[in-house]
């Protein structure tokens, strides 16, 4: 199994690996993408500890929306194909600072939905090709809904749901599987700043036990861990006259 890696520094894509080998039947190679080429170093030499076949580093930065198709053909090229590719990088910013700020907004957007949708159509493209493959994109549940707390991140992982739904509809004909992942609050280095504590939290691990489940079952959208699903089920079930009132 081919396995590309976008973000691959991520608490939660670093999981998403160690996982796919724990349930493998058959070799694996990955490619790790990121922008700290010492730390895709060290992953993929864990995950070659941990019996991958093989783990090539590819350094990029993944906001520079003009060289996602290149990055993807140059990993495309390195694993002859690719089985599964997982989008999980992203960022997650305040947004008392960058609503005072287009430049911030901007790269928010940018950096939590352009580049994934770049990434979607580059690998979509080469998936229909061969009519096989799975493209996963981790989202938010904080795309379900607008709320004051984090709207403009909110926005970017709607519109990047979005973008997912309608190219899911164009590739079902082909065979190309696209996953959707929503995860709720996952205890990882880009939440530190937010007060960890109850059961609403998860570890990258479970997150990543739900995801290669859903990539292995073929499933269109999860939310992880699968009680979010019900939480925002009634979430956006609130009245827009109520909800709009309430300090969320």
């Amino acid at each position: 199994m081919n396995v590309l890696i976008l973000g691959a520094t991520s608490a939660i894509a670093q999981a998403v690996a160690r996982q796919f080998l724990l349930s493998a039947t058959t070799p694996v190679k990955f490619v790790l993408v990121g922008r700290n080429d010492d730390k895709l170093a060290l992953i993929a030499e864990d995950l070659i500890g941990r019996s991958a076949t093989a783990a090539h580093v590819q350094v990029q930065d993944l906001t520079q929306l003009d060289a996602m198709d290149a990055c993807i053909s140059r990993a495309w090229e390195t694993l002859g194909s690719i089985d599964v590719a997982l989008i999980a990088h992203g960022t997650l910013p305040e947004q008392r600072e960058i609503e005072k700020s287009w430049e911030l907004t901007e790269q928010a957007l940018r950096e939590n939905a352009l580049s994934h949708m770049a990434l979607m159509e580059a690998l979509a493209l080469r998936m229909e090709a061969i009519k096989r493959g799975t493209i996963a994109v981790i989202g938010s549940v904080a795309g379900d809904r607008g709320r004051q707390s984090n709207y403009i991140y909110g926005a970017a992982k709607g519109a990047t749901a979005i973008y997912a739904q309608g190219l899911r509809n164009r590739l079902t004909k082909s065979g190309v599987h696209l996953l959707t992942i929503k995860p709720g609050f996952v205890d990882t280095p880009m939440t530190e700043s937010i007060a960890k504590k109850g059961l609403l939290w998860a570890s990258p691990e479970q997150v990543a036990q739900d995801i290669v489940k859903a990539v292995q079952k073929k499933r269109n959208v999860i939310y992880t861990p699968g009680f979010w699903w019900l939480i925002m089920t009634i979430v956006k079930s609130v009245p827009e006259f109520i909800f709009k009132k309430l300090s969320m």
